[in-house]
């Protein structure tokens, strides 16, 4: 799945000055760290990363359920981003609705993808999830190929589901939800953006989504959710579904055309189905591997003409 906050750090980093950043020694020490990796590398790093965190997720599902995993999620992400950010809490009040409206639609987005992968595949639910982003990419666009790309994901779409057995299909319709969530998620980004300066908006958004998951979580999870080995696969699920994917694409995103960025973060689909097939085990056939290039083809065609008429 899709790392948080890409779309706010790319309106970010064109007006917020580098004083406002916190933790300036660790901003420093992870400058020297990541100047060095080729930008491209980093966005790579993180789709793998991401990947990798929701693989290891789903394998969370037997202890917690999916609604304790995204609990846990969020509240380690929550916990490290206000601390990392806690210089650039302070919002205005007019920003305090967006604010709450991201940290939900965060939390919604969470939930229902990951009660897809708990249902289908996870490369087939990601690039399902993936229609919501392509969706807002050719939202009002007059461009006579467009609809070319639609055509193209669609037919990803239904080869995707040409699975040798039976398809759960109610996993294919909350991947879906994911992807409409997603696409709100990306509207509220541009209004948090400009309304919050750093991470912060983001950090509070992602903090009061795990207080909103927090009883369904608990709910779900009961006392699993505080057993020693479970918190531990929590936290590691945060950093790399979160926090990690997060710190790369913040410095490759300093260095690269957000046009640019978008177009490597149309592999994303094809990561996680390698993701599920080498983490997970899960082997999908030539139908839906076709299904996944062609969402990834459309993807990239849709971000690659986006600044062209």
């Amino acid at each position: 799945m899709k790392t948080e906050g890409w779309h706010v750090v790319a309106i970010d980093l064109e007006r917020s000055p580098k004083s406002a950043w916190p933790l300036p020694a660790v901003r420093a020490m992870a400058q020297r760290g990541l100047g060095g990796v080729p930008p491209t590398a980093l966005v790579l790093a993180g789709i793998v990363s991401v990947q990798i965190g929701a693989a290891l997720a789903k394998q969370l599902f037997t202890a917690t359920g999916a609604a304790g995993a995204v609990s846990l999620r969020l509240f380690f992400a929550g916990i490290v981003l206000l601390i990392f950010w806690r210089s650039a809490l302070r919002i205005d009040r007019r920003a305090l609705p967006v604010v709450l409206g991201y940290g939900a639609v965060l939390a919604l987005m969470n939930l229902s993808f990951y009660e897809s992968i708990d249902r289908i595949p996870l490369g087939m639910a990601v690039t399902i999830e993936f229609l919501g982003p392509l969706a807002v990419a050719l939202a009002g666009s007059r461009r006579w190929i467009d609809p070319l790309w639609a055509l193209l994901a669609g037919a990803g779409v239904v080869l995707l589901t040409r699975a040798a057995g039976p398809v759960m299909w109610s996993g294919v319709l909350l991947a879906l939800a994911a992807a409409v969530c997603w696409a709100g998620y990306i509207l509220l980004s541009a209004a948090l953006g400009e309304r919050t300066s750093g991470g912060g908006g983001l950090a509070l958004a992602m903090a009061f989504g795990g207080l909103l998951m927090a009883p369904v979580g608990i709910a779900d999870a009961g006392a699993a959710l505080l057993e020693p080995s479970v918190l531990a696969a929590g936290f590691g699920v945060a950093m790399l579904s979160s926090v990690l994917p997060y710190s790369a694409e913040l410095e490759a995103l300093r260095r690269i055309p957000a046009r640019v960025f978008g177009v490597l973060m149309s592999l994303e689909p094809a990561a996680a189905a390698l993701a599920g097939l080498v983490v997970l085990g899960q082997i999908m056939n030539l139908a839906q591997w076709a299904g996944v290039t062609c969402v990834v083809a459309a993807s990239i065609g849709a971000t690659r003409m986006s600044k062209r008429g």
